[in-house]
């Protein structure tokens, strides 16, 4: 009796680490920390974050697009030594990373996800990112989304859509590849910035800093 339990046990502590999310994003701007996890379920697009964390490329950019409502976009490039009033937006690395679109990633509020051009295959910047901030919706809101776009909303992603809110109407057209755990707060402050025409922020919200770090495995026996 005592080898089965923990045999049990075993297998439901490997079964949650292998559901763990392997990589822990913390994001330094001139207005505070914004903390996050990147899933396993997105493996190219997560390794492309770590790899660019790791050369410093994120280090000086700015979150040069700013919506109430909808989102944060950062991560461009040309916007480490932009003029004030630049258009930015256009800037990225030399290759793309093919979409990881699926149903399980959606875009609740806190969803990281990754900018892109109108390119057919749906392929995501080097180096462009977002955050949501998103509105809450309806279930009838939901069911019309659901129907144009194919995505299917389980009825957990239906409640955190409705009550904490997101950007549905994004599902099936970009990748979501992880999500803010600490520093919502960071994100509503600079997302209510004054910005100009082009959603850029009148003064320069600077990421000074992007690190990712591999999260430590724990097996309870």
């Amino acid at each position: 009796m005592k080898k089965q339990f923990l045999a049990s046990v075993i297998l439901a502590s490997l079964a949650l680490s292998a559901n763990a999310q392997k990589y822990k994003v913390t994001i330094e701007t001139d207005m505070g920390i914004i903390k996050g996890i990147l899933y396993n379920n997105t493996p190219q697009n997560t390794a492309n974050m770590v790899k660019v964390a790791k050369e410093h490329g994120y280090d000086s950019t700015l979150f040069h697009r700013i919506i109430p409502e909808f989102m944060i976009q950062g991560g461009d490039p040309d916007s480490k030594n932009a003029k004030p009033g630049q258009m930015l937006g256009g800037g990225g690395l030399k290759y793309t990373v093919p979409a990881e679109i699926n149903d399980a990633d959606y875009h609740k509020r806190g969803a990281f996800g990754v900018a892109r051009d109108n390119n057919p295959s749906k392929a995501g910047s080097a180096m462009q990112f977002y955050i949501v901030v998103g509105k809450k919706f309806t279930d009838a809101e939901l069911d019309g989304i659901g129907s144009r776009s194919g995505h299917k909303y389980t009825a957990e992603q239906r409640e955190v859509l409705r009550t904490q809110g997101g950007a549905p109407h994004l599902d099936g057209n970009y990748t979501v590849f992880g999500e803010v755990t600490q520093g919502m707060d960071i994100v509503d402050k600079i997302v209510a910035s004054p910005r100009d025409r082009s959603d850029r922020p009148n003064t320069d919200i600077r990421i000074l800093k992007l690190r990712v770090k591999k999260k430590k495995k724990f097996l309870f026996f």
